[in-house]
């Protein structure tokens, strides 16, 4: 593992300065060691007023702006993104576990196109004029929401910030941030990327800490016109309770179990292989894991030794060196957790094909997993483990796996691997999930919308969608004689 680093302390990020917290500053691991990484502030109830009202001070001013200035302005944004480069791949890779050379291909690279595409938005946002009964000219704009309290988890703390505050942004809203507890330092310092770029104070502030403490204090705060929330399924319940209080809007991008559909027809040896990446991609831990691979009986067997073979040749290690495959899962309780379900599988009767063992030394690691022999009732087949475990699930023909493929609460991705494109598009339409990947796995673009149903929760995010959820729209009638 790699030497430990020094030890980041990072304050509250308010009117584009630093802040101390209002209770005073917690520690977060470094996953790969165990050992600290990071001291940041507290922040609580009396820091979010402060930071809500600097946002709500600044949003008339910042909705008012040019809107030319604001597309250069999110697009210098993304510039020093990708100007800073390296320092925020291997931030996200000490903080979160990621491997450094997916931050460095993906997490970093995609942020900064986020600001890139949303800088575009910002010059076309408008209404339109509606023909009416009698003599009058009524026409709709579009207008921003205020501002908007954005709450996202430690997986991809960079990306997933950027595609809250990026169309915000360009709407006209001012955006209050609270960064997960475990993985706060992208954030932090791409806050101060986006000052640097011209960002003016109070547009975008930044409050670290608990999320009962300041996420709960943002959820309830009556300035706050809307919660855009990323993460787990129970913690998207409680926000949306809670912001009833106060009648806000929400969107809420929620959990997975997404099944990876693999047809005999299909390439199975380059199917076999993308499962083993949909699977075991960020450790696992991302909502569209494909950690259901159903396959269709005649090549299970032949899949289910591709895939363990693949899973035992994964590299697992420091998350820090270009060789690395699987690196830590993000804190001690959560590898406790999904080393849990290891546990689990093999009491419920699945098959271990690979894995399973728990890792020796330093740091919250667990090796890629596979189980086969599971059916739709196991826990492991389920249930949102996020880590890296994946379950082999087959089936007889395709009435069948579209049943299997949604039997779960969540509903947010799907892939299907065929030759019959007809099959294909048959499948896709009768899966209830929000994204649904045809012979690919996990590709994602800011122009292309992305969200769940059922309990994978509502509301889009990148695209043109995303911006009737950071948007409202007025008429206005003109009585012309």
């Amino acid at each position: 593992m790699h030497a430990p680093e020094p030890i980041a302390t990072e304050s509250l990020w308010i009117d584009n300065q630093e802040r101390p917290g209002e209770f005073g500053t917690f520690d977060t691991p470094d996953p790969s060691t165990g050992g600290p990484l990071a001291q940041l502030a507290r922040g609580g109830a009396v820091d979010v007023h402060t930071a809500v009202r600097s946002a709500k001070r600044a949003q008339e001013s910042w909705a008012r702006l040019d809107p030319n200035e604001k597309a250069r302005i999110l697009w210098k944004i993304g510039e020093g993104i990708m100007a800073h480069l390296e320092p925020l791949a291997r931030t996200e890779a000490l903080d979160v576990g990621k491997p450094i050379s997916n931050a460095r291909l993906i997490d970093v690279p995609r942020t900064a196109d986020t600001f890139f595409y949303f800088s575009g938005w910002a010059t076309k946002l408008h209404g339109e004029t509606i023909p009416v009964r009698g003599p009058f000219l009524t026409y709709t704009t579009r207008e921003p929401l205020g501002v908007i309290a954005a709450i996202i988890p430690w997986n991809f703390p960079l990306l997933l910030a950027a595609r809250k505050i990026a169309p915000a942004l360009a709407a006209g809203n001012t955006v209050v941030l609270k960064p997960p507890e475990e993985a706060s330092l992208s954030c932090l310092l791409l806050a101060k990327i986006a000052a640097e770029a011209g960002l003016p104070p109070g547009v975008l502030n930044v409050i670290t800490g608990l999320g009962e403490e300041a996420g709960a204090a943002l959820v309830d705060h009556p300035d706050v016109a809307k919660v855009s929330f990323t993460g787990g399924t129970d913690t998207g319940r409680l926000i949306m309770r809670n912001a009833a209080r106060t009648l806000k809007k929400v969107s809420l991008e929620l959990g997975g179990k997404s099944p990876f559909i693999l047809f005999a027809d299909a390439d199975v040896e380059a199917a076999a292989k993308a499962a083993v990446t949909a699977a075991f991609y960020n450790q696992g831990e991302l909502c569209t894991c494909g950690s259901r691979l159903l396959v269709e009986r005649s090549v299970h067997e032949r899949v289910a030794e591709i895939v363990a073979n693949g899973a035992k040749a994964l590299v697992v290690g420091d998350p820090l060196d270009d060789a690395t495959n699987i690196g830590p899962l993000v804190s001690a309780g959560h590898r406790d957790r999904v080393q849990g379900y290891v546990s689990k599988g093999d009491a419920e009767g699945a098959r271990r094909v690979a894995g399973g063992q728990p890792a020796t030394g330093p740091g919250f690691f667990v090796n890629p997993t596979v189980f086969d022999g599971v059916n739709e009732k196991m826990a492991i087949a389920r249930e949102e483990i996020f880590g890296p475990v994946l379950s082999i699930i087959p089936f007889d023909n395709l009435d069948e796996a579209a049943r299997i493929a949604d039997a779960t609460e969540f509903g947010l991705a799907a892939g299907v691997w065929t030759r019959d494109l007809a099959k294909a598009h048959g499948l896709a339409a009768k899966i209830r999930a929000g994204t649904v990947w045809i012979n690919t796995y996990n590709r994602f673009d800011a122009a292309a919308p992305y969200g769940g149903m059922k309990q994978s929760g509502f509301g889009r995010e990148n695209g043109r969608a995303v911006l009737d959820e950071v948007t409202q729209t007025k008429t206005v009638w003109v009585a012309l004689s």
